[in-house]
């Protein structure tokens, strides 16, 4: 499917949703794309698995999504001018519903590889009518009674009730990924068929497109012969009850030629139309009398197939039944043998098959079918493929200047893809490098904020409203110690931060999230806690195998001359963000005094624990030494205790 139907899908998602439930129904269905380009192709299960994914989302049943996408891309497609298209099919809504495989096969000279279903009314009342769906797309059909209901309510002001008649090889969006191109027994896709009844008031189109009555100056017209119809349509077939051919336009009968070198062009007429010819459109339905009859307002694409086949036909002579009308003086069979005399031959190596595309016509004068149609023809490239020149086309209408602006409009289409593509692919480039930059900006932030209060700050909350107190936590100070000096201070220096970086650095591998938190690093001396931001309730034994690891770390770099003193205290604190331009987490209260001076006068390579944290550190097992008691400014003398080792036994 083509992007515009994705766009659609995300522009009313994120309007009616949010962005937030878009960007998890992709994370759901594994689409990596955040920006959907409107001529770009992509998965057909794409639409059904954001349906689904939508509804695990939000508990809404999946038909409904798929409605909901319906009406999406109606709305959406308004900004293409697709409205003004689909209003200039008829003045009723019953003249959409007849034209709507019309204009799919117009849409396709914008969107070439466009896989568009078939539709086709069946029956048609006052009270509304009868449409056969058909498409090898398992699961559209939901999203097909979207786009009938906003159509109808949007472009013709009418309320439309619609339900399903008949239903074949239709499955219900579920699981993401399976309904979108089911696999038949015999190969190839199922074709989905869905029958509609739609009820509305459709009394205006009826009494005035189906009950009217020919003009008097129409029932006064002369006998025409057929053979002004094979010369104003060269390539027009001519079909009686039996769906076989009566008659066939000049060029029709030499591209024939063409694709079938080596037979004679007698054994066209009389021979039925299938043998020679495959109905592509509209698809899923039979070559037969009733249904042509029956759809005589859609256009019909029939390719010639080439080197095909010819069943039971016959000869000329034999072939031509004398079907005397009052309206003719030579059968058609009699003015196709006539042009047949006068046909060139010519090669069939490499010629393309031929498409013709047109209207079927009944003529109730000889009750047969006028094929009334002319070869499609994109550009120049196809009209030499198929083996025809320019005067091989109709002599009236507009085939030749469709096929000179369809050279012109393709070159203009392509290079304005190939730009609109290229501008996808760096919008995607920008959009991955935001991302990246995003990334990074976060990791800083939660270098300098925690996680948990940055993303409330996100959402609006004031920094003030996020000062914090907590009962009991472990704060840690070590302080990094050199014995080395030099007479070079700048050399000194230089060597101070190296040696700081590379501490710093391994201390920063050994915090873990929630057990440890960086608070911040002051010169020389490295600041954490354990219970906040995030509550702990084992903070003590966490930061008792920190500073453990944070010593042990010290002594693998081997750095000459440099050592660590750490210290740690319990207690309460009060913490929260401090600043604007460069925002801090900071912790406050006589804890943090307390392990700061458990710090400074602890000794080099050494843990120094306040007597209150070791009792709590002797309960769970860990080795500790009594260093005795310690002067604290503003505490006095207090009993402290070296931290050994880890648990040796779990008390």
């Amino acid at each position: 499917m083509y992007g515009m139907l994705l766009e659609s899908v995300q522009h009313f998602v994120q309007l009616e949703y949010g962005e937030f439930v878009w960007r998890q129904a992709l994370l759901t269905t594994g689409c990596k794309n955040t920006v959907f380009n409107t001529h770009q192709l992509y998965p057909d299960s794409l639409i059904p698995d954001l349906a689904a994914a939508l509804s695990s989302i939000t508990g809404k049943p999946c038909d409904e999504f798929m409605i909901f996408f319906g009406r999406c891309f109606v709305r959406f497609f308004s900004n293409f001018g697709y409205d003004e298209l689909i209003k200039a099919t008829g003045r009723y809504f019953c003249d959409f519903l007849h034209s709507v495989d019309n204009i799919h096969l117009q849409m396709r000279f914008t969107y070439r590889k466009m896989k568009s279903p078939s539709m086709q009314l069946t029956e048609v009342d006052e009270n509304g009518a009868v449409l056969v769906y058909r498409s090898t797309r398992s699961g559209f059909s939901k999203y097909l009674r979207g786009q009938l209901l906003e159509i109808a309510k949007q472009l013709y002001g009418m309320d439309v009730s619609i339900k399903v008649l008949e239903s074949q090889n239709d499955s219900a969006v579920g699981t993401a990924g399976q309904v979108a191109g089911q696999v038949a027994g015999q190969g190839g896709l199922k074709t989905v068929i869905v029958k509609y009844r739609l009820d509305f008031d459709n009394r205006d189109y009826m009494q005035r497109r189906v009950h009217i009555k020919a003009h008097p100056s129409q029932l006064q017209l002369a006998p025409v012969n057929s053979m002004i119809l094979l010369n104003l349509f060269p390539f027009a077939l001519i079909l009686n009850d039996e769906m076989k051919i009566t008659a066939v336009g000049e060029k029709l009968i030499e591209s024939w030629m063409l694709n079938n070198g080596n037979r004679s062009p007698t054994e066209l007429i009389g021979a039925k139309v299938t043998d020679h010819f495959k109905l592509r459109r509209p698809s899923g339905i039979t070559f037969t009398w009733e249904n042509i009859k029956r759809l005589q307002t859609v256009l019909f694409e029939i390719q010639l197939l080439k080197g095909s086949s010819a069943k039971g036909t016959k000869a000329i002579s034999e072939a031509a039944p004398s079907e005397s009308t009052q309206a003719h003086e030579q059968t058609p069979a009699e003015d196709a043998a006539k042009l047949m005399t006068t046909i060139p031959r010519r090669g069939s190596q490499g010629i393309r098959s031929i498409l013709l595309k047109g209207e079927m016509r009944y003529i109730k004068d000889i009750n047969s079918l006028v094929f009334l149609c002319s070869p499609l023809i994109q550009n120049l490239e196809e009209l030499r493929e198929m083996g025809l020149y320019l005067n091989d086309l109709n002599p009236h209408g507009l085939s030749r200047e469709m096929v000179f602006s369809g050279f012109s409009h393709y070159s203009r289409l392509d290079l304005m893809c190939e730009r609109e593509e290229q501008r996808a692919e760096e919008l995607e480039t920008s959009l991955a490098l935001a991302d990246s930059w995003k990334r990074q900006g976060d990791e800083l932030l939660y270098s300098m904020i925690p996680r948990s209060i940055a993303e409330r700050l996100r959402e609006g909350q004031n920094p003030h409203d996020t000062c914090q107190s907590f009962e009991e936590v472990t704060v840690l100070f070590a302080e990094i110690q050199e014995t080395i000096t030099g007479d070079d201070s700048i050399k000194y220096a230089m060597t101070t931060v190296n040696t700081l970086n590379a501490a710093f650095t391994a201390f920063d591998e050994l915090i873990q999230s929630p057990m440890a938190y960086k608070v911040e690093t002051v010169g020389k001396v490295y600041m954490a806690v354990s219970g906040a931001p995030d509550i702990n309730p084992f903070h003590v034994q966490h930061m008792a195998d920190l500073a453990l690891e944070m010593l042990a770390s010290i002594r693998e770099l081997k750095l000459p001359g440099v050592g660590v003193k750490i210290g740690f205290h319990s207690g309460s604190i009060v913490a929260g963000i401090v600043g604007l331009k460069v925002p801090r987490y900071c912790l406050f209260g006589d804890t943090v005094n307390t392990a700061s001076r458990m710090e400074s006068s602890s000794e080099t390579d050494r843990i120094q624990v306040s007597g209150y944290a070791a009792q709590k550190l002797k309960k769970l097992g860990y080795v500790l030494s009594y260093r005795g008691k310690v002067a604290v400014k503003g505490k006095g003398d207090m009993e402290t205790f070296w931290l050994v080792g880890k648990p040796q036994k779990i008390i």
